[in-house]
């Protein structure tokens, strides 16, 4: 199983230099290799009898051409250029098995990063050796235990951070009883309403941190550009989002995490979040809950648990059906948050109602790949993707 474990870096200003230094080589390999992907491609159109571009011929090419044209990559290590040509050689590779879209040029500032590649570093204790640099500290040491594959070194705000991808065995964590199935509905008011009742509410940092983030955009923005004063603008705006994204991040690990260590089968529906942002009254909310990230950290960690997660369809009925008798209402506004079942009379709490149709959703589901008298029950990690990923409308659902 491969694990990263990102830990944080405490460079000094010479080592941090080197790291920006680095990121830039990095992303001028990966855009000059891009856009000879493109001439070549062309070429080829033309004249079939031109070769294809590939990832090794660009990288073989770089390193005919690097000590003469670009003398000045050879400050860092070797592995920055070619490691960001590596990376488009999987970016096309994505994206003409239709996973990805077409790889674009990465900008100064973006996600800078460069991957080091196993033979070219060593971890020790609380520290890190980097070709051309030396060793820089730790905040604290490697959890995991295993082959390590690479190093990526990236800069959030003005901090510096490694992620050591780590080729661990497979773990062995407690999980919980077959029978133990729950249903999960999300929403904006409430983060997550579970089947048996528990409401749990998010920690939504960018609704409270608003003002302030207002505050600081407004600053930067009249600040002259090129001034030192503005890179110290940048340099706060940039923490503060770094903030809101690790305060959105952890409330979902915690979810997530525990979800995994109550329910061996969890219920959800796949929501079709871009159509739902385009809803301006809720948008920021419904950025602010983190719904993809949420399905993403549910379905890796459950895996790992050999726990089931049934994915319901955006079509799926969950929150105008009724859990006691069935009936489906025609319509149900998002402002009902409560309603009454005209077919057996029970008043209904939209969310829990929803959760708890998903839950009857998954365990159905799971009853039928198990088979109805349980042939073949054994523990099977897996998700059930939802039929379709688009919706004809922009609307809300909740």
């Amino acid at each position: 199983m491969l694990t990263a474990h990102k830990i944080a870096l405490e460079p000094n200003d010479r080592q941090a230099t080197y790291f920006a230094k680095a990121c830039g080589t990095a992303r001028f390999a990966y855009n000059w290799a891009l856009a000879e992907w493109k001439r070549r491609y062309d070429l080829h159109r033309a004249d079939p009898n031109q070769p294809k571009p590939t990832e090794g011929f660009l990288r073989r090419e770089l390193n005919a051409v690097k000590r003469k044209d670009f003398a000045w990559m050879l400050e860092v290590t070797k592995c920055a250029p070619q490691m960001a040509i590596k990376q488009l050689g999987r970016a096309f590779e994505n994206f003409f098995a239709g996973r990805a879209k077409y790889p674009v040029f990465r900008k100064k500032g973006v996600h800078d990063r460069f991957t080091i590649s196993n033979d070219q570093f060593e971890i020790k204790d609380q520290r890190i050796r980097i070709p051309n640099l030396g060793w820089v500290r730790l905040r604290e040491r490697l959890r995991f235990e295993g082959k390590i594959l690479s190093a990526t070194i990236s800069r959030t705000a003005d901090r510096w951070f490694v992620s050591v991808a780590v080729e661990t065995e497979e773990p062995h964590p407690g999980v919980a009883p077959d029978s133990e199935a729950v249903g999960v509905d999300l929403g904006v008011a409430t983060q997550a309403t579970l089947s048996t009742g528990e409401k749990l509410e998010g920690a939504k940092p960018h609704r409270v941190l608003l003002k302030r983030l207002q505050r600081l955009s407004r600053g930067l923005s009249r600040k002259e550009k090129g001034s030192r004063n503005r890179h110290k603008a940048k340099t706060k705006l940039a923490r503060l989002h770094a903030r809101i994204s690790n305060i959105r991040r952890d409330g979902l690990h915690k979810l997530t995490t525990d979800l995994t260590r109550r329910f061996h089968t969890i219920g959800i529906e796949n929501l079709n979040v871009s159509g739902m942002l385009k809803n301006r009254r809720l948008a920021r909310s419904i950025a602010d809950q983190g719904f993809h990230e949420f399905k993403r950290q549910l379905t890796y960690k459950a895996e790992r648990r050999g726990n089931l997660v049934v994915v319901a369809s955006q079509w799926f009925a969950s929150s105008k059906t009724c859990s006691a008798c069935g009936h489906t209402l025609e319509t149900l506004p998002l402002s009902a948050r409560k309603w009454t079942c005209p077919e057996c009379g029970k008043v209904l709490d939209r969310d829990v109602n929803a959760a708890v149709n998903l839950k009857k959703y998954a365990v159905s589901s799971t009853v039928s790949a198990r088979g109805a008298e349980g042939a073949g029950g054994g523990r099977k990690a897996a998700v059930k993707p939802s039929a379709t990923k688009r919706e004809s409308n922009g609307k809300t659902t909740a």
